[in-house]
């Protein structure tokens, strides 16, 4: 599938080598005004048309579309601009003979020397915030060159219809459980004064930048999503209220005891710090970011609410700075020297959060040990 926007420069060459690989070839022409299309009139190749422009990802759905009432099972996606090439298909195919249920993502592994600064940039850019959004690791967000098993399309919520389309339905998928799988290929970058680009810097980066603080918020909150693949059981009900109840039925899933007992020292050495209101925010954040389980970690972080934990903080980070402990506790001393407090609390939050973390961390994973040992008993 080639989705197209005024690429009649390009077009006839991207759509003839692509048929000297591959003989069904789908090109949508997402309202055209350089009558692009009319290149292909000697080629046998379906055209599909919108009357106006609505967006790369308004193209790929309508394709997603036309294949699924084509009887396809798969939808292999690659610009017009001849940035790709198409002998990396049989690539593809491959992959998709092996994993079926699996979105391949081109990964543009060598950068020529001609590329834009913003590519470069970009990759890596949005990169980051898919791993803080799904906690999986993706070479290459941004490229266009993939294949979609066409199941999903029916299946996902998909609000975007323009270039952040490609960056919501790999979050989208990814949360749904379906695999993500990178391809290295190669790719081609014409001159400045050759290339073909419609991707309009301000607004297309903004639509980027609200929808991934859309996704951000949603990954923040630890409501389990929709998986496609794996019918949830509606009896199984997660809750930091109940953690040996939500441990073990996490455990019951995909969650190891090693990965519990990170979680939740993570979660009580982020609670432990005097980032006062941004706590869950914090640890949201990072367990995201490094795969954790942002139930187990917000459980474990609920242990250092105020007062203890922050007191205990507070009386090391004073004894590490006068030698003594705190003994006098008052509106004075905690009220009108709250800011003396946060210093101290901040130092001695130095000592305890790793003892602490470390304690909790231990505790969790020898439950969880003794949890797996029932289920295996079982």
């Amino acid at each position: 599938m080639i989705p197209v926007y005024n690429h009649a420069r390009t077009l006839a060459g991207v759509v003839r080598k692509t048929l000297a690989v591959i003989p069904r070839v789908l090109v949508v022409d997402d309202g055209s005004t350089d009558a692009g299309a009319a290149v292909l009139s000697g080629f046998d190749v379906p055209v599909l048309r919108h009357p106006e422009n609505r967006g790369k990802g308004a193209a790929i759905l309508t394709a997603a579309r036309r294949a699924r009432d084509m009887g396809m099972t798969h939808m292999i996606t690659l610009d017009a601009d001849g940035q790709h090439d198409p002998s990396d298909i049989p690539s593809f195919l491959d992959a998709i003979q092996k994993d079926p249920e699996s979105i391949f993502v081109g990964n543009r592994r060598i950068f020529p020397a001609g590329a834009p600064f913003l590519s470069r940039f970009g990759k890596h850019f949005s990169n980051f915030w898919f791993r803080v959004q799904t906690g999986r690791k993706t070479k290459d967000t941004q490229c266009g060159f993939r294949a979609y098993p066409l199941f999903l399309f029916e299946a996902l919520s998909l609000t975007q219809r323009r270039y952040a389309f490609e960056v919501e339905v790999l979050v989208k998928a990814a949360w749904a459980g379906i695999p993500l799988k990178d391809l290295d290929i190669s790719v081609f970058y014409p001159s400045k004064k050759e290339r073909v680009s419609h991707f309009r810097p301000i607004m297309d980066n903004l639509r980027i930048s609200l929808l991934n603080t859309r996704l951000t918020f949603r990954s923040f909150i630890p409501w389990p999503h929709r998986q496609i693949l794996k019918p949830e059981d509606p009896r199984l009900r997660i809750t930091p209220l109940h953690p040996i109840r939500s441990l073990r039925i996490l455990l019951k899933q995909n969650l190891t005891p090693g990965k519990a007992a990170l979680s939740s020292a993570m979660g009580v050495f982020l609670g432990t710090l005097p980032a006062i209101g941004f706590h869950t925010l914090s640890i949201l954040a990072a367990s995201g970011y490094f795969r954790l389980n942002r139930l187990a970690a917000l459980a474990a972080g609920q242990l250092c609410m105020p007062p203890f934990v922050p007191a205990l903080c507070i009386e090391a980070g004073y004894y590490l700075r006068h030698g003594r402990f705190l003994t006098e506790i008052s509106m004075e001393t905690l009220g009108y020297q709250g800011w003396e407090r946060l210093l101290e609390w901040g130092i001695g939050s130095l000592v305890v959060a790793p003892i602490l973390s470390s304690v909790i961390g231990g505790v969790t994973y020898f439950v969880a040990l003794a949890i797996m040992g029932r289920f295996h008993e079982k």
